[in-house]
């Protein structure tokens, strides 16, 4: 109706924003693309629908659209952390791992320990086989975070990745005390144990993922292999 009213407003940059974060929220996903981009229309130099359209575009899968307007804002400002960080996600989606280490490290600069930058950083390490780089980057977020499970079960994907399974094992058996509800720890569990021949405890850490709630018809494949000679 607003637009309706006045469709010659300058100010209509911003009802177009409003209505396409509304359908955003509605999961009308394709007209709020829409409606930001008439928005961006109207004032493209807006950071915030920027990264409004963006952020939608990489719910989407949208990987290029979204890339592009994430440029168009750090072109705008170069130390905005939301664009420097998911631009940098989607270099490593495209396996860009310099680019990628280049945007986290550029974040990391703004802001020294941001956790998910840095966790990022270990990660394009370990993609782009710097082992050594990434698994010194996992250690010092362990011991800044010494309960988060995931950052275990992260690091323990790198040692089995370097194979270190053992090292790995361990710290997998730290995350399950921390989280003995966890049924990917059993299955990350079980997958070692196969790849050293002990079939019996990887069997056993199978079943227990199973019993945590993992489909049985998902470790088929897996429990064959255990029980086999």
């Amino acid at each position: 109706e607003a637009l309706k009213l006045e469709p010659a407003n300058m100010r209509n940059a911003l009802v177009f924003s409003n209505l396409g974060t509304v359908q955003r929220r509605m999961g009308k996903n394709k007209e709020a693309l829409e409606s930001y981009s008439l928005a961006l229309n109207l004032t493209p130099y807006s950071i915030t629908m920027l990264l409004n359209r963006a952020s939608l575009s990489l719910e989407m899968d949208y990987l290029d659209k979204a890339y592009l307007d994430y440029c168009n804002v750090l072109d705008l400002d170069s130390q905005n952390k939301e664009a420097l960080q998911f631009r940098a996600y989607i270099y490593m989606r495209r396996r860009q791992y310099a680019e990628a280490r280049m945007d986290y490290r550029a974040l990391l600069e703004i802001v020294p320990d941001d956790k998910t930058a840095r966790i990022g950083m270990a990660m394009v390490n370990q993609k782009d086989r710097r082992y050594r780089e990434s698994l010194e980057e996992f250690n010092r977020l362990i011991v800044d975070y010494p309960k988060d499970v995931s950052l275990l079960k992260a690091r323990a994907e790198l040692e089995v990745e370097m194979g270190t399974f053992e090292v790995a094992l361990l710290d997998l058996e730290n995350a399950v005390k921390l989280a003995p509800n966890d049924e990917e720890i059993y299955v990350m569990c079980g997958e070692i144990y196969l790849a050293q021949g002990r079939k019996r405890e990887a069997y056993v850490a199978f079943e227990k993922a199973i019993e945590l709630g993992v489909p049985r018809p998902q470790l088929q494949e897996q429990l064959k292999a255990s029980k086999g000679k």
